[in-house]
């Protein structure tokens, strides 16, 4: 009776196991195949559309300077200040940065005048806080991780909704949707 249950046991456990494994190397193949993203992440899209009216709401105009970016594009941004003109603006290559996921925004300060400026202490609705530091504060509390929290490089203007995911997951063909719950 002990050696039925047993063999019973392991043949439906192997029966789980090869079930498991047979459907994680479907997932695996999917993601191989799935297109890269061309657009912002509806999610982010929303988000980014609070900022902008939160950020209103305290007499703070702001610009979205950057959201979607595709990795051509990446790619001549990651030039400027190597191989082409201008500063270097970031380090991150085609496809190493959440903007090619559609998983970022950058973001400045509109001035009455329709000016933009990247003046990370100016305070235009005079309540004695730098707006840019009151712009970084809603957009952390609407779930975006701020680049001037970095440790390394500060990227004052950069706002990102990672989602848990790393890049070298993204590049892989994860999503937002295979770990939201």
């Amino acid at each position: 009776m002990k050696t039925a249950f047993s063999v019973i046991f392991l043949l439906v456990l192997g029966g789980f196991l090869f079930i498991w494994i047979h459907n994680e190397l479907e997932f695996r193949e999917e993601l191989k195949e799935r297109p890269a993203p061309s657009g912002l992440h509806p999610i982010v899209e929303e988000k980014k559309n609070e900022l902008i009216e939160k950020a209103a709401d305290i007499g703070i105009d702001i610009l979205i300077t950057d959201d979607f970016r595709s990795i051509n594009a990446q790619d001549n941004l990651h030039s400027q200040g190597r191989t082409e003109p201008g500063q270097i603006v970031t380090h991150a290559k085609g496809g190493e940065s959440y903007h090619n996921y559609g998983l970022a925004i950058d973001f400045a300060l509109r001035l009455a005048n329709g000016d933009v400026v990247w003046d990370i202490k100016r305070d235009g609705n005079g309540n004695g806080k730098a707006d840019w530091f009151e712009v970084a504060d809603i957009a952390k509390e609407l779930g975006f991780s701020w680049g001037g929290d970095w440790r390394h490089f500060k990227d004052y203007p950069h706002l990102e909704m990672n989602f848990g995911l790393s890049i070298d997951e993204l590049q892989k063909g994860w999503r937002p949707e295979d770990v939201m719950e």
